[in-house]
């Protein structure tokens, strides 16, 4: 981690959000980087301990040897290096783009560990538990907050703009991605240390089996009446339905709000935004995204209702979680764009009145979320093994249709 931060120091186009305040201080005070980074690291664990008090975990104390380590092994590799002068841009962006592989690489051998947070990353976590905000928000803030900080001192000290620039841009939205990228491709760490992510945890924990129960998933576009479609199923083949169920038993498991889990499943604004957010989550080991987190903890329940009975689920990514149940039946509903339209507005009651372009955000939304979570084209027919429109017959007609297919009835 020192080696990736002189680095980023050399390349002189900008530092990461956290490095920046003491590098700043560094050109105008006497005091070193690295002694400066071991000031700012000691004031995260002092507001740690402030926030939470008796409740202070005294073994996080950790954090301070730690830092005291890492700020004097900062100013040790900035000696190191001290011959080190890109003589031109590109060999800057070259140098910048190599300490943010560096320094990546030191975050995820800590972060595996799991001795210990970085002092900024304990005080997010801090932060987030106490008063019950989501981390990866609480993230932003607080490395924007360093970016502020580290503006307005070196205007204030330096009355130019040091240490914040494209490299510090560019560090914010690599890192975290490289984080994530040695967490896939070298599981070796994770052997090396014994440890086990909650999202490992959870999948292994998934294993069930599922006997003899039938299965029918339901996947649909909004507005194409697969609520009541899988509901006129499962009351005519005497199977459970679970749409709505699923929410009640998600809110139960993993500390959100019904209506939390409502509006955020099943959908995702935008996948290269929510990738940069989620991205947050690599500084930490036991943090999951909250929609990562609900879809872990309702591919669990899936399989685990799946395993004791007979039933028709609708949406939530299903016909992926149980694609090695041997007696699921794979159902895609669409509709045109004219009954989708008219079915939201009159039946679903939804205001104000639903437009095409609402239309078109909702199925991104959906698309964007089978993406993330399953890699599948949520579209694509190859992944079901009948699909309907349901325009054409209304909504009671394809119910009796499809049953007749499950039943085998038509040839």
């Amino acid at each position: 981690m020192a080696l990736g931060v002189s680095l980023s120091v050399k390349a002189d186009i900008g530092v990461s959000p956290i490095s920046c305040v003491p590098y700043i201080y560094s050109l105008k005070f006497s005091l070193t980087i690295g002694e400066l980074t071991i000031i700012l690291n000691a004031l995260f664990i002092l507001v740690q301990m402030i926030i939470l008090r008796k409740k202070y975990n005294i073994f996080q104390l950790v954090q301070l040897p730690a830092v005291i380590v890492f700020g004097y092994c900062i100013d040790m590799t900035m000696v190191l290096i001290e011959n080190l002068y890109p003589s031109n841009y590109v060999e800057q962006l070259l140098l910048c783009l190599f300490a943010c592989v560096v320094l990546a690489f030191g975050i995820f051998l800590v972060v595996k560990t799991r001795l210990t947070y970085l002092p900024l990353e304990g005080l997010v976590i801090v932060i987030s538990q106490t008063f019950k905000k989501e981390f990866g928000k609480i993230k932003i803030s607080m490395d924007s907050l360093m970016v502020v900080i580290g503006l307005i001192s070196s205007y204030v000290f330096l009355y130019k703009l040091e240490g914040i620039r494209e490299g510090s841009v560019i560090a914010a939205l690599l890192i975290g991605t490289l984080i994530k990228f040695y967490s896939h491709k070298m599981p070796i760490f994770e052997k090396w240390f014994a440890n086990k992510s909650p999202k490992e945890t959870v999948v292994n924990n998934q294993d069930n089996k599922y006997n003899d129960t039938l299965v029918i998933t339901i996947s649909r576009e909004f507005g194409s009446g697969g609520h009541e479609i899988g509901k006129y199923i499962a009351k005519h083949l005497g199977i459970s339905f679970i749409d709505k169920q699923l929410i009640r038993l998600s809110a139960e498991q993993t500390g959100y709000t019904k209506e939390y889990i409502q509006e955020n499943e099943q959908k995702l604004t935008n996948s290269l935004i929510y990738d940069l957010y989620e991205q947050n989550y690599a500084y930490v080991n036991d943090e999951l995204p909250p929609e990562d987190a609900i879809f872990l903890v309702q591919s669990k329940i899936i399989r685990e209702l799946c395993a004791k009975k007979s039933c028709v689920i609708v949406g939530r990514c299903a016909n992926f979680i149980l694609k090695d149940h041997p007696n699921c039946i794979n159902i895609f509903i669409h509709a045109n764009d004219e009954y989708r339209i008219e079915k939201i507005n009159k039946d679903y009651g939804v205001k104000p009145p639903f437009t095409k372009h609402d239309l078109v955000v909702s199925d991104e939304q959906r698309a964007n979320y089978s993406i993330h979570f399953t890699n599948k084209d949520w579209r694509d027919v190859r992944n079901y093994h009948f699909a309907i429109d349901s325009s054409l017959y209304g909504s009671k007609q394809s119910a009796k249709k499809l049953i007749k297919l499950i039943n085998g009835d038509i040839k």
